[in-house]
């Protein structure tokens, strides 16, 4: 009960004030999608190249090796109380020089107690009173990306999301948000630089709750009442370098470093500054005939305070597998590995289906 009330409230409900910008609003959405990219601390927005593109920078959909691509990727977190889920589609057109695609990502919280009636009007525990409801937030991506590249080892491509957000907490309160992201790619021989500009305008969420869901018992036990209010997500810029190479025949490897910068206050991040923070992942890629691949990526760098005062700082490493056997492909991701924080082990895994080979 304590671990879902926890939970609940992690969910970052904007109980207080009218409009606010929230340091970790919609923070659902940084989580990742593909377990491919977990396993490299998602380190991808230069080398991503298949449907999961749509999440990280949409310009990397028209490196897509077929016509069509679909994905779809499960993950448990607090010892399985939530669940998070990605479904993600993309196909070229115009003459495989453009792609769209959509997304879709539920991060919820399912069967949580609601005791608010578990007590009637003459202050008898009935428990057939007790119901249950959910926490959850939805994202739908919808993007678009154009290749302008005039060689096979060279050129620009660019791309945009449109992102809807609706998060809903039972019948107590629910929002309705709007974003856009948008991203471009160069690839240059064995290098790609990328940039990426989550939440370009801010992105939105206004909150309305049921004032019938929020009866006396809540102002007699000293609650405060939510009032509907609108909830900004301030831009990020992610700026991305990948470097690949042939060892030899049979052998290949990618590495790609990563730096997220945020705009919305000092964090606990590697470089933690006011209004912005940086925070860099790293991440590398080792496949055999691109059929079977090794990843491990390094993120999550924090500086700590022990009990003694002395500051240290730690990190999060991970651990990936990916198997391709013709148009099917699974991932595999085990992150949080290690005594570097006090997260739980996460076990990820993902497939992705292509269609039809590029002409």
């Amino acid at each position: 009960m304590i671990k879902r009330l926890s939970v609940f409230l992690l969910l970052g409900l904007p109980f207080f004030g009218q409009a606010q910008t929230r340091k970790y609003s919609n923070e659902f959405l940084q989580i990742g999608v593909g377990s491919r990219a977990f396993g490299m601390a998602g380190s991808v927005v230069a080398s991503a190249d298949d449907v999961t593109s749509g999440y990280w920078n949409p310009a990397g959909l028209t490196e897509m090796r077929t016509n069509a691509q679909a994905s779809l990727m499960h993950s448990e977190y607090f010892s399985g109380i939530a669940k998070y889920d990605y479904a993600g589609f993309a196909t070229f057109v115009a003459d495989n020089t453009a792609v769209v695609g959509a997304s879709l990502i539920r991060f919820g919280v399912d069967d949580i107690p609601d005791t608010s009636e578990l007590i009637d009007a003459d202050g008898n525990i009935n428990y057939n009173r007790v119901k249950s409801f959910s926490a959850a937030d939805y994202a739908f991506l919808f993007s678009y990306a154009r290749n302008k590249r005039k060689e096979d080892n060279k050129g620009l491509s660019y791309g945009a999301n449109v992102k809807i957000i609706h998060r809903k907490v039972g019948e107590y309160g629910k929002s309705w948000g709007f974003g856009i992201d948008v991203g471009a790619r160069y690839k240059l021989n064995k290098f790609t630089f990328a940039a990426v500009g989550r939440d370009i305008t801010t992105t939105f969420n206004a909150w309305s709750y049921n004032p019938d869901k929020f009866s006396s018992i809540y102002t007699a036990t000293g609650n405060d009442i939510p009032k509907n209010s609108t909830e900004t997500t301030m831009p990020r810029l992610i700026l991305g370098t990948a470097y690949e190479t042939d060892i030899t025949e049979k052998f290949g490897i990618l590495g790609e470093v990563n730096l997220n910068l945020t705009t919305d206050g000092k964090r606990n991040v590697l470089i933690a500054a006011d209004p912005v923070s940086m925070d860099p992942t790293v991440g590398v890629e080792a496949n055999f005939k691109k059929l079977i691949f090794l990843r491990s990526g390094l993120g999550n760098i924090q500086k700590t305070t022990d009990f003694d005062g002395s500051q240290s700082y730690t990190f999060q490493p991970n651990l990936g597998l990916g198997i391709k056997i013709k148009n099917f492909s699974l991932d595999y991701a085990l992150t949080n590995i290690g005594n570097q924080d006090d997260g739980l082990y996460s076990n990820v895994f993902s497939i992705r289906l292509d269609f039809d080979k590029k002409h």
